[in-house]
């Protein structure tokens, strides 16, 4: 009886660690896909400078780079359903939206000197449903 008492406590100690460890895993990760998301969210409440664009453009193309996310035939990254990043610009407001590979192409450098203290919006940010990571960021030019 005294055997059976013990391996009952060991078992459900055992039960009680596996649950700790994974419900720890979880938080973890939960961690740090919030610390990712935080990076491109922080611009959604706020109006931000060229140049906090300039250096948005620069982590979504090294973290595309890191990921190794293929590009098409324009040099233009093909969004996976994972992790790719992609920026988009709206300078006009009836004007398109131009892909951060296309203001990278152009020079970064140049982008920066003309729209260093030009102030943008965040207007959108879309997420991959499978990891919950950003994989879209729309912003607006704003006109003063």
């Amino acid at each position: 009886m005294k055997k059976q008492t013990i391996l009952i406590i060991i078992l459900l100690i055992v039960v009680i660690l596996i649950v700790a460890f994974l419900v720890a895993q979880n938080v973890q990760k939960s961690r740090i896909l919030a610390n990712y998301n935080n990076q491109y969210e922080v611009c959604k409440t706020k109006n931000v400078y060229g140049t906090d664009i300039a250096t948005l453009i620069n982590m979504a193309i090294d973290n595309n780079e890191k990921n190794n996310i293929p590009k098409d035939d324009k040099d233009y990254y093909i969004p996976d359903d994972e992790n790719s990043v992609k920026i988009y610009l709206k300078l006009q407001e009836e004007g398109e939206n131009f892909p951060m590979e296309r203001i990278f192409k152009l020079g970064i450098i140049e982008f920066v000197k003309n729209f260093n203290l030009e102030t943008f919006k965040c207007t959108k940010i879309n997420y991959h449903l499978k990891t919950g990571k950003v994989s879209e960021v729309y912003f607006e030019y704003i006109q003063n």
